[in-house]
């Protein structure tokens, strides 16, 4: 196997390897993310405690991506990439002590390297891809992205799935060790087949550099910051624990649920550009991001009002969210294409890691929405905000620039 993948070209080799490692990171952190929010409801945790497990992963991948992708630039990809999956490790092997050790306190301290890792990861390998691209050819780097992204999401699904079964088979101890062991093998492999000079910008950026000049990037990065605040206020803990605690879910269908989820919106992510016609015409650009975003907006109010009043609670939340994912997949495949193609690429991993940075601050924002909502006013009302969030969303897409403008 190793020697087919050494005979490719150079470019699809590094991109295998790239997508190779992110998809196992994926199913690690889609896992572990399921794992802390159903052990520790399990274990009597409020929602919005529970909540509190993930604030520290958000507000680290905050400074990561800032960090990171100076660090990128200077280092190399492969570096913090590896570094990613190193961190992963380590933080699951935190949670490998003595139960009565698991206190909010430490599996915050966890969750935060794990935070880090993640976003380590996800910076470095889509970056990665505007180095083996050509910049004539946009709708290559279109495709491929989708297709990265894409198949990460379908993935984090899986690791949705499989942190539930595992729970449920072997124990939350169980489940953490057999995670640790095999992302080190994938470590391992990504550290001898990864190009060691990867993504290392010619000239040094300076740290100031992290904050990009571009106002299509900032503005691209203020959409992404509301489009996935308003997905993570009713996904992170608003739906599991409704599933759980008010339909009386076991964990595993729940983890099935979720899974199922995520994995249509990675395959449709990934199918994009031939569901959308970009890969026969032309790449998409800004007016495209705020046509994606028109119908998430509807879509959660619809599924509100049928929670709110209890009409056909469970087909709307089956259905309405598949629907609604397959809509936001399309936008947030866009919106991952745009922020390759609007970066520097003397600096990509600096564009990206502060692009990045406005995805993790959305997320914190909505994952803290997610638990405090919840436990005051419902799940019907986080979709109401996630409605909300997504009509701000589609004002600043608005403003970003047309193919004719770049």
């Amino acid at each position: 196997m190793l020697n087919r993948l050494k005979a490719l070209p150079v470019a699809i080799q590094q991109y295998l390897v790239v997508t190779f490692s992110y998809w196992a990171f994926t199913v690690s952190d889609g896992a572990l993310r399921m794992l802390v929010v159903l052990f520790f409801h399990q274990l009597g945790y409020s929602p919005l405690e529970v909540a509190m497990l993930f604030v520290l992963y958000e507000f680290f991948g905050i400074v990561t991506n800032l960090v990171g992708g100076w660090l990128a630039a200077r280092l190399g990809l492969n570096v913090t990439m590896h570094l990613g999956l190193l961190l992963q490790v380590i933080a699951l092997a935190m949670l490998l002590v003595d139960p009565q050790w698991l206190t909010v306190a430490y599996v915050m301290v966890a969750q935060a390297l794990s935070g880090i890792a993640k976003d380590l990861n996800k910076m470095s390998a889509k970056s990665s891809i505007k180095m083996l691209v050509a910049d004539d050819a946009q709708s290559t780097l279109f495709k491929w992205i989708s297709i990265l992204t894409g198949s990460k999401n379908a993935l984090k699904g899986v690791g949705f799935f499989v942190g539930a079964a595992l729970l449920s088979w072997i124990g939350f101890r169980g489940a953490i060790l057999v995670m640790a062991a095999v992302l080190l093998v994938v470590l391992i492999f990504s550290i001898v087949m990864l190009q060691r000079d990867l993504g290392k910008a010619k000239i040094k950026p300076k740290f100031s550099d992290i904050w990009s000049k571009s106002a299509a990037v900032n503005r691209l990065s203020l959409a992404r910051f509301f489009l996935f605040g308003s997905r993570d206020i009713w996904f992170v803990v608003a739906l599991p624990v409704f599933l759980h605690a008010q339909l009386e879910w076991p964990a595993i269908y729940v983890g099935a649920l979720l899974a199922a989820w995520v994995i249509a919106y990675g395959i449709v992510q990934a199918l994009a550009p031939k569901l959308t016609g970009f890969s026969k015409q032309h790449a998409p650009d800004g007016y495209h991001v705020w046509l994606w975003s028109l119908p998430l907006i509807v879509l959660p109010l619809i599924i509100a009002g049928a929670v709110y009043f209890q009409w056909a609670v469970l087909p709307a939340l089956t259905v309405g969210l598949l629907v609604y994912g397959a809509v936001f997949a399309i936008n947030s495949a866009i919106h991952s294409y745009l922020i390759v193609s609007y970066a520097d690429a003397a600096g990509v991993s600096l564009d990206v890691g502060f692009y990045y940075m406005a995805n993790a601050a959305g997320r914190l924002f909505g994952t803290l929405l997610s638990g405090w909502v919840y436990q005051v006013a419902g799940l019907a009302a986080c979709l109401v905000i996630s409605a909300l969030m997504i009509f701000a969303a589609s004002i600043i897409s608005k403003m970003l620039p047309r193919q004719a403008q770049l």
